[in-house]
């Protein structure tokens, strides 16, 4: 039997070759800025006071539950019904049994011989909470070190940017160029691994997301495999694809029996899948996402969360009866809309000669640089200002991203076709009244 220590003595809780070392650094880090995307829409309120009763565009959101009908309420309706038969004491980690097997059974109808089962779910609070627990997955599965590299795109999502630093990755925006709406190359990734390796750092993870946030790019299937391949082969511990706006598309969404067969089983242990309701379903506050992992990922995952977040029930059970009813039905009020949008927006700037990406999912991303010259603007910030206040659109500056954005905006189409053919009218306003 283990002798113990004095109860009049400290002890630690950990036996002392596990404890965590001491380091400074966290009081050597950038401060974490609170994302700027909650506040945008603010500027619109100058505009309504200069001109009461002329309609205002909310370009800037990827909400479709603010801009669109968001989850059908007999989904919520029978998630509540869900929710009072189920209870309310406490679930597991991973959510609940039930809902690993719709995930598996009902949405990704998943093939048995690829070894993926329910052990491979987990559920989380949302799309950031998943990324969250992917990230700590990945620095300590990958090489089991804080401080290595999480490689994303030039031009990312804000977050991508902040919610790694945050729990101990340092961020690598890989090489990538404008007139490929900055995506990956094989050559580009190697680079990164290179980059992390002349700091003493390895390569945990890189994100692929498609469609892209925010540049609206949409990569095709065998692109992304080949990508994920690479990085593997460079030495980047986990790929983790982002699929939150895979739905919502005028195509096929993302198949990931067949896109699973694109790696060899060992190759699979290393890739990470995120998907969930935010974006397909107009269901940003119920907060539901999952993650489909390997076994070691996800018991690495489920043991924090028992710690930390626990998703509540009512978001799988949103999740539950939207994959029972069939996922193409469940999202048609978020989905087709947004695809007619898709069409009158590519079609307006076509017409008016705008510099764009535009692919699936939510946005495009608009080139604005002769019209920031015009002013002397250096970047898209001060211009998300003046279309607020003074034209009453919302944008995001491609400057919030990273400065390779400067030039560009953020257009969000995820509305009725009116109000995306209203709001391009206004940014085509408000440009020309710049000139």
């Amino acid at each position: 039997m283990r002798s113990l220590a004095s109860p009049d003595t400290p002890v630690y809780v950990v036996p002392d070759e596990n404890l965590v070392p001491t380091s400074d650094h966290l009081s050597r880090m950038v401060d974490i800025p609170p994302s700027r995307m909650f506040i945008i829409k603010k500027s619109l309120q100058v505009y309504r006071e200069k001109f009461p009763g002329s309609p205002v565009y909310d370009a800037s959101q990827g909400d479709g539950g603010a801009s669109l009908p968001g989850t059908p309420p007999e989904i919520l309706a029978r998630a509540a019904q869900m929710q009072a038969e189920h209870g309310t004491g406490y679930d597991s980690p991973f959510g609940t049994a039930a809902f690993r097997q719709t995930v598996v059974e009902k949405y990704w109808q998943l093939e048995p011989d690829l070894g993926i089962g329910p052990a491979n779910v987990v559920a989380t609070v949302g799309g950031r909470d998943a990324l969250t627990k992917a990230y700590r997955a990945m620095l300590a599965l990958g090489h089991g070190r804080q401080g290595d590299a999480l490689i994303v795109s030039r031009v990312p999502w804000i977050s991508y940017n902040w919610g790694p630093y945050g729990v101990g990755a340092n961020v690598i925006l890989a090489p990538g160029h404008a007139r490929d709406g900055w995506t990956y190359t094989e050559e580009g990734i190697q680079a990164c691994v290179e980059f992390a390796a002349r700091s003493g750092r390895k390569a945990a993870g890189l994100v692929i997301t498609n469609p892209d946030n925010p540049t609206g790019q949409t990569i095709p299937v065998e692109r992304q495999a080949a990508l994920g391949r690479a990085a593997l082969q460079a030495g980047v511990a986990f790929v983790l694809y982002d699929w939150i706006y895979h739905q919502v598309t005028d195509e096929e969404p993302m198949d990931l029996n067949a896109f699973l067969r694109h790696f060899d089983p060992a190759e699979r242990k290393r890739l990470i899948f995120l998907d969930g309701l935010t974006k397909s379903l107009g269901a940003s506050n119920v907060r539901s996402a999952h993650l489909i992992a390997s076994e070691d990922v996800t018991r690495f995952i489920v043991a924090r969360a028992s710690h930390n977040v626990i998703p509540p029930f009512y978001g799988l059970a949103v999740a539950m009866a939207a994959y029972e009813m069939g996922y193409r039905a469940a999202s048609r009020s978020i989905v087709e809309p947004t695809n007619a949008s898709r069409i009158v927006l590519r079609d307006f700037l076509e017409q008016h000669g705008f510099t764009y990406i535009l692919g699936k999912g939510y946005y495009a991303f608009i080139h604005v640089g002769p019209w920031l010259a015009a002013r002397g603007w250096q970047d898209t910030e001060p211009l998300g200002q003046y279309l607020a206040e003074e034209h009453g659109l919302a944008v995001v500056p491609g400057a919030f991203f990273s400065a390779y954005g400067g030039e560009w905006i953020r257009f969000s189409y995820a509305m009725p076709v009116e109000r995306t053919r209203g709001a391009a009218e206004r940014l085509l306003q408000g440009l020309q009244a710049l000139a």
